[in-house]
């Protein structure tokens, strides 16, 4: 299925000057062909959402991948475009459809599947970081939050807490709020995705338990990794 992002090739585009005369500039277009396969074995995955941004990340469409695991955009030539892929049980990413003169470009989409670490206290993801004195959860941060959505699904009766961190810049009582709408958001973005909101709580910790016990001396690696979320196995 291609899917019209910009005007088709034969389109044209007509330019009135001073004098009325008109001049004619095609567009210049590519069809894109995203493939979503599983990274592990190479199977194709249907049904997988494939979502395509501008250069200003901005979502265009979203469309499901046919039973080929195939997904078709119309883009400009000039332009840089990313897709987002996502499917049940795999990580999401993201992948660079290139500027390109050719007439198709295929992009090779392949997904990994979730594999979790759960002990008996503990969901271990990778950092789920925070950009400095913000609480909204990144794309990065999203990907990684989807695993976890996963564990909770296959998982029903499981309840678990959110602890979110802050850096020490700023003051207690002010890191500790800002851990809060961390925590929250967190929460909110796991039950957007179907969990019940009686399986997941949120507490902001502040500053109090950093992961990198650096003082006055941290440096911007260090202050990231401590603005982070753990998740705690509460039953």
């Amino acid at each position: 299925m291609i899917h019209l992002v910009q005007m088709e090739t034969e389109d044209i585009q007509v330019i009135s000057s001073e004098q009325d005369s008109f001049a004619v500039n095609p567009i210049c277009a590519v069809d894109a062909l995203i493939v979503v396969t599983d990274a592990k074995t190479g199977t194709i995955l249907s049904n997988a959402s494939v979502s395509i941004l501008d250069d200003n990340k901005n979502v265009i469409a979203t469309e499901m991948s046919n039973p080929k695991g195939e997904v078709g955009y119309r883009v400009e030539c000039d332009r840089a475009y990313v897709v987002q892929a996502s499917k049940e049980g795999y990580e999401g990413s993201t992948f660079a459809i290139t500027k390109s003169k050719n007439p198709t470009v295929r992009v090779a989409a392949a997904l990994q599947p979730i594999n979790v670490i759960v002990t008996e206290t503990e969901i271990i993801l990778k950092p789920i970081y925070f950009e400095y004195d913000k609480s909204n959860i990144t794309q990065e941060g999203a990907f990684e939050l989807d695993k976890l959505v996963q564990v909770l699904k296959n998982n029903n009766k499981m309840v678990i807490m959110v602890k979110a961190h802050s850096d020490n810049r700023g003051s207690d009582q002010y890191n500790l709020l800002l851990s809060d709408r961390r925590a929250k958001s967190t929460v909110q973005y796991i039950v957007s995705k179907g969990i019940a909101a009686g399986n997941i709580s949120g507490k902001g910790m502040g500053e109090l338990e950093p992961k990198v016990a650096c003082g006055k001396t941290c440096t911007e690696e260090q202050h990231a990794q401590n603005r982070r979320s753990e998740f705690l196995i509460v039953k």
